[in-house]
């Protein structure tokens, strides 16, 4: 049973507050996945109780504590984390036992075949139970490594290359990934890498190459930064409200996390961001910048949908390129954006890879409900337009809990009301 919830603003319009966010995601299920892979001499500190983080430490836990033999199928249910289904799937290639891999029906929907196709280059026994190329995933381990390279397209996800670059020191041979083609979403590429670095795994990355040997983890601590992403939410705050001043403690200027390009992002919208003793400040003290340019999100795609409904909430008519990962994630993100802001009259069109928000129909009805399609990020991207729509109802609300499981709490710190209603 879905509930909803109702969610108005009733504080002032000029909002000052402090807000401890959450763990990143992204990094805790890195750090969990090299801290199962290095038995343990690896520790992790500020884990996130995001749900898909929860979920991926259960996992790891049950199989690191329970004896797996290839005579017995063990079930790993992932529900609906993405990225714990990419990242098991090589996990548990190279682990021994009998798996079957499965998710959601939307994880069902959601392609992994370039993933489990390079790594059966590798030596992977992994067969697909319902639908080729899909979820879910039959996987006999251990693997018995056949090749040190393998290509692996770079444009589709990252969590592909990270999940086999984190594999890759244990492989008896060490890997070289080849990535064809132009690498999206680089810098969590780049996370990872930094991660496996802090725990003394090497690597050369030339050109479109990335070799890493094999070798042994070190004794190590991996300190997970709050998370960025949640971070973008509280910008659209600031550049929604009339007058907003917002610090998040713990969070690094110069981060790991792709998604902290939402510092200059929000440069565009009037928002201005500055470093203080333990973190960051944001507030919204000018006007608004260049918006003539096409903002390229292919390397944070997670912060697509906060920015494309901060410009149409502002009535600015942007162009957007980047967003083409967008249709495989939690739900179509593209389509599902299309939907929610034809509700308040704006238009996102798509023409050769370059989107247009338009917002000549632009407005604000005194009621909105706004559907979430099982998308954690629908909810929060959407739920700052309560600033501006009278009552905005969000469907499915506790949807939040995948990623950042205390927004609503958060929420009304700052003059937000959020009231549940009956479950339909």
């Amino acid at each position: 049973m879905h509930k909803n919830a109702l969610v108005s603003f009733k504080g002032t319009q000029n909002i000052q507050a402090e807000i401890q966010l959450t763990g990143s995601k992204s990094e805790c299920n890195r750090a969990l996945i090299i801290k199962s892979l290095s038995k343990n001499l690896v520790n992790v500190e500020n884990l996130s109780n995001a749900a898909d983080t929860v979920t991926l430490n259960a996992i790891l836990s049950d199989l690191d504590t329970t004896d797996t033999d290839s005579n017995s199928l063990k079930t790993v249910d992932v529900g609906p984390a993405g990225t714990a289904m990419r990242f098991l799937s090589a996990y548990l290639s190279a682990k021994n036992g009998n798996f079957l891999l499965t998710g959601t029906e939307r994880m069902k929907q959601r392609p992994i075949g370039i993933l489990t196709e390079a790594l059966k280059e590798i030596g992977a026994n992994i067969n697909y139970t319902e639908k080729e190329g899909f979820p879910p995933l039959n996987i006999s381990g251990p693997l018995n490594q056949a090749n040190a390279s393998v290509k692996i397209k770079g444009d589709v996800s990252s969590q592909y290359i990270s999940a086999l670059l984190m594999l890759a020191p244990t492989l008896p041979q060490g890997l070289t990934l080849e990535i064809v083609g132009e690498l999206t979403s680089k810098p969590y590429v780049e996370m990872t890498l930094a991660m496996l670095s802090e725990c003394g795994i090497s690597h050369q990355w030339r050109e479109n190459l990335i070799s890493i040997p094999h070798q042994d983890f070190k004794p190590s601590t991996l300190i997970v930064e709050p998370d960025w992403s949640a971070a973008s939410y509280w910008y659209s705050i600031v550049a929604l409200a009339k007058n907003a001043t917002i610090s998040l403690p713990n969070l690094r200027d110069k981060s790991l996390q792709g998604d902290s390009q939402i510092q200059q992002i929000m440069e565009v919208f009037g928002v201005s961001t500055s470093k203080t003793a333990n973190g960051i400040s944001f507030t919204k003290d000018k006007e608004l910048g260049d918006i003539q340019q096409v903002l390229d999100l292919k390397t944070c795609p997670d912060l697509a949908q906060t920015i494309v409904v901060i410009a149409a909430a502002l009535g600015i008519n942007m162009k957007f390129t980047g967003l083409e990962t967008l249709k495989i994630k939690e739900t179509d993100r593209v389509a599902a954006l299309q939907n929610e802001l034809a509700k308040i009259g704006v238009k996102l069109t798509e023409d050769n890879l370059v989107y247009t928000v338009d917002c000549s129909g632009l407005h604000f009805p005194k009621k909105v409900s706004i559907a979430t399609y099982e998308d954690h990020r629908m909810a929060m991207a959407f739920a700052p337009l309560a600033l501006l729509i009278e009552e905005l109802e969000i469907e499915d609300y506790n949807v939040v809990e995948k990623s950042y499981p205390y927004f609503w709490e958060d929420l009304k710190k700052v003059g937000f009301e959020v009231e549940p209603l009956s479950a339909l």
